[in-house]
């Protein structure tokens, strides 16, 4: 699905990111973990098309990713900052409505009639039933987050990107779109890729998981392999515990002090 073979980026004279490799299988939930200033928003740029990178090569389905027109590559692929959508004023609905925009002509009409009840499904999904007409800007940042979402689903991309979307959210709100970011994907069998900071909820959706440090690639499989006392600290310099989730079963941190105690 999609192939990153090689790929540096360099800002000045800093290098971000040092010849990655990675493969992404269609229909997988990958996870980019790592520390502050490691590369993972770059690499996510760089896969949404946003930037390019001064060496190597990015390929979606088969095709590299700078010959995708700007709709083509709307059609396959989708971004949600970790902000989601400014407090604006336009109404749930119409923000829903945007995200047809690869779908329609330059006069902003579509042909069909399948994106109205479209839009009625993810509404429902997204349990937004009676907010359509408020402005974005009165919502709560939960519920703005899943606006956000549904314009994101409103474009049926087949892969989706991630940026750190549990960022500004409470622990109720981050189990919510997590459970409604895995559903989608089951459903759909879409490919995403999520920026992650909480390496426990990473373990408990993502089916594997890309660490990086310094720009490079140090660990890459699943929650089992890569949340591990031993590869926490060489990515993060912090002591911790793993156990496993009695529900889930996959390893959950336990963080360490610095008498071990």
């Amino acid at each position: 699905m999609i192939h990153v073979q090689g790929v540096c980026k360099t800002y000045g004279r800093q290098t971000v990111l040092k010849g990655v490799d990675w493969h992404v299988q269609r229909g997988e939930f990958w996870g980019i973990i790592g520390p502050n200033g490691s590369g993972k928003t770059t690499l996510l740029n760089l896969l949404s098309g946003v930037e390019r990178p001064e060496a190597g090569d990015i390929s979606l389905v088969g095709k590299s990713l700078p010959s995708y027109g700007r709709k083509a590559l709307s059609r396959k692929l989708a971004v949600l900052q970790q902000d989601g959508l400014p407090p604006m004023a336009f109404p749930v609905r119409q923000v829903l409505e945007m995200g047809r925009f690869p779908f329609q002509n330059w006069r902003g009409q579509e042909t069909g009639d399948g994106a109205a009840a479209l839009l009625d499904e993810i509404v429902n999904r997204l349990d937004l039933q009676g907010l359509e007409n408020k402005p974005l800007h009165v919502l709560s940042g939960g519920q703005r987050q899943r606006v956000a979402l549904g314009k994101v689903m409103a474009q049926q991309p087949e892969v989706v990107l991630l940026d750190e979307p549990t960022t500004y959210l409470d622990i109720h709100y981050q189990m919510q779109f997590m459970e409604l970011i895995s559903s989608w994907q089951q459903a759909e069998q879409l490919t995403v890729i999520a920026v992650m900071h909480d390496l426990n909820l990473a373990a408990l959706y993502c089916d594997k998981l890309l660490a990086l440090r310094e720009g490079k690639v140090v660990a890459r499989g699943k929650p089992s392999e890569i949340i591990a006392p031993e590869i926490v600290k060489s990515l993060f310099e912090v002591d911790s515990y793993a156990v496993m989730h009695p529900d889930r079963q996959v390893p959950q941190l336990l963080l360490r002090n610095e008498h071990g105690i």
